[in-house]
């Protein structure tokens, strides 16, 4: 169910936001699931997941992102998260990799106020 978790921000506010800002929050699950792993902490790991899919599933369905190519580099931004920590890795990344490629966008929605 899309929004689940974060039932405010699917009522509106996450709509609200920039493609950058959106993004850059979502990183901000992926940096936390990254620091769990690395602690060996497994549940505290998947929450962070099961909010970072939570907005992932957010940002999909907000039309704004629809053509142009954005929805499918949102989509593959997707598929790559799951592939590391629930796949076979075959995209060759890492935990520490996705949260890089998430953190550019956080950096660009604070610097030029996307």
């Amino acid at each position: 169910m899309i929004g689940a978790i974060h039932k405010d921000m699917a009522e509106g506010r996450w709509f609200e936001m920039s493609l950058c800002e959106q993004l850059g929050n979502i990183g901000s699950e992926v940096g936390r699931a990254a620091k769990w792993q690395k602690k060996g902490n497994g549940e505290a790991r998947d929450k962070a997941l099961d909010r970072a899919f939570d907005l992932l599933d957010l940002t999909v369905s907000d039309k704004r992102w629809y053509g142009g190519g954005k929805l499918k580099e949102i989509l593959r931004a997707r598929e790559v998260l799951a592939d590391i920590y629930y796949g076979d890795n075959q995209y060759h990344d890492s935990p520490e990799g996705i949260e890089r490629y998430f953190f550019q966008f956080a950096v660009a929605a604070r610097t030029k106020g996307f």
